[in-house]
């Protein structure tokens, strides 16, 4: 392979695959396609430094410009694809312009669910995933700070309790909108759950759970007055953020007849059904061996699928393999999380949930599947270490704080 590889994405997984290209040898042309006006950038940070105003942009930055050409990586930004002409080998930009390639690198990423509901398109609702989304969340929350006026955040995930523990530090009265019976209920197990629950309520925020919200209510500018339930009660608001889950943008990929389900359908190498064409990073849904499906939102994820990807392109193998991780920080606490926790039939903890570093560990039935930490990153560390392994310890070694873990890993 000599000729141009086209990569539709300047993100996380965008960037690393064409890296990883450059570090693998390929010396051909390689340009990255940016739908934003700005360099590559740090997405993490969008809902706690960067809306505190506690890192600048310079700090954002993942790769400047200069640094992509010094690895004659042609960075284009504010370039938008609009299809892919999959036989003649070429993409169509929304000026009407086409570009070629010998291979195809999808990193699309995915975009904010919208709200349904009477009133979600009012000024002052709105929700994160990019530089410029976080910019205007945190005008409005300065504005809401100057006028008195309250925050409401529509879903308990990560994104909108992250969002709420930063409107808090602000001095903003919150309020968090959770339509199931407890936060974070997909990924934590129910005691972890509720100690968020205390958690953002002893900083004083406001959680209803099991909310069903029926629209939000504006004023004649249809900008935001607040949200209505469904049992009639109003709570006001001047900034409304949306945080309900991410959808996979695949829409190109679906639309040139790529496989798509639940995202772009990829295998352990980041291959798509296309020999010409991988995808990797939020875009992406992961055939597993036993035929399921796995979508993983995540920097680790995007980092690993785009080395997977490079390798790939560059005609080796480079299954991603490894445990899940991710991380989330709220207040001045850390959850970090290794494995993946669906199925598990019961859970033991390690440390005090009241001292504030512990660590609950999530069992299908004898078998470790995952580990939640929250400051306590060297038990994480050893987590992954112990799931990557394929270790599992008992579940009454895991709860003995004295009982010394690292002891069951393999020696080299």
């Amino acid at each position: 392979m000599n000729g141009p590889v086209l990569i539709v994405g300047a993100g996380q997984a965008g960037v690393q695959t064409a890296e990883a290209l450059r570090a693998g040898g390929f010396a051909g042309p390689i340009t990255l396609l940016g739908d934003e006006p700005h360099a590559p950038y740090h997405r993490p940070p969008l809902s706690k430094a960067w809306l505190a105003g506690e890192m600048d942009a310079a700090q954002l930055v993942m790769r400047a410009p200069e640094m992509l050409a010094r690895k004659t990586i042609e960075l284009r930004t504010g370039v938008k694809v609009t299809a892919i002409d999959r036989a003649a080998k070429a993409v169509t930009l929304v000026d009407g312009s086409t570009l070629a390639y010998e291979r195809l690198v999808l990193a699309t990423g995915a975009r904010p669910r919208a709200l349904p509901l009477p009133g979600a398109d009012a000024r002052g609702v709105l929700a994160l995933r990019s530089r410029d989304d976080a910019s205007a969340i945190a005008a409005r929350l300065d504005l809401c700070l100057a006028q008195s006026r309250p925050v409401v955040v529509i879903g308990g995930g990560f994104i909108g309790l992250e969002v709420a523990a930063t409107a808090r530090k602000k001095g903003l009265a919150v309020t968090v909108l959770e339509a199931a019976p407890r936060l974070l209920g997909r990924v934590l197990a129910p005691q972890l759950s509720d100690w968020y629950a205390q958690l953002h309520r002893s900083h004083g925020a406001q959680l209803l759970l099991g909310a069903q919200v029926a629209a939000i209510e504006h004023d004649a500018a249809r900008t935001v007055t607040g949200v209505r339930l469904g049992d009639g009660s109003v709570h006001p608001a001047g900034l409304v953020v949306v945080g309900i889950g991410v959808e996979p943008n695949d829409e190109l990929a679906r639309a040139c007849g790529l496989a798509c389900e639940r995202g772009i359908v990829v295998d352990a190498c980041s291959r798509t059904s296309d020999p010409d064409i991988v995808a990797a990073g939020d875009c992406t849904a992961r055939r597993a061996a036993d035929g399921s499906l796995l979508r993983l939102e995540s920097v680790q994820n995007a980092t690993e699928q785009g080395k997977s990807a490079a390798a790939a392109l560059l005609g080796q193998e480079r299954p991603f393999t490894a445990t899940p991780w991710f991380w989330s920080d709220q207040y001045d606490r850390k959850l970090q999380m290794a494995g993946l926790s669906s199925g598990a039939t019961h859970w033991v903890l390690r440390g005090d949930m009241d001292g504030g570093s512990f660590t609950v560990w999530h069992y299908r039935d004898a078998t470790l599947l995952a580990a939640d930490s929250v400051n306590a990153s060297r038990e994480h560390l050893l987590a992954r270490k112990l799931l990557d392994a394929g270790v599992s310890p008992t579940p009454e070694q895991a709860q003995d704080s004295g009982f010394d873990l690292a002891s069951l890993l393999p020696r080299a």
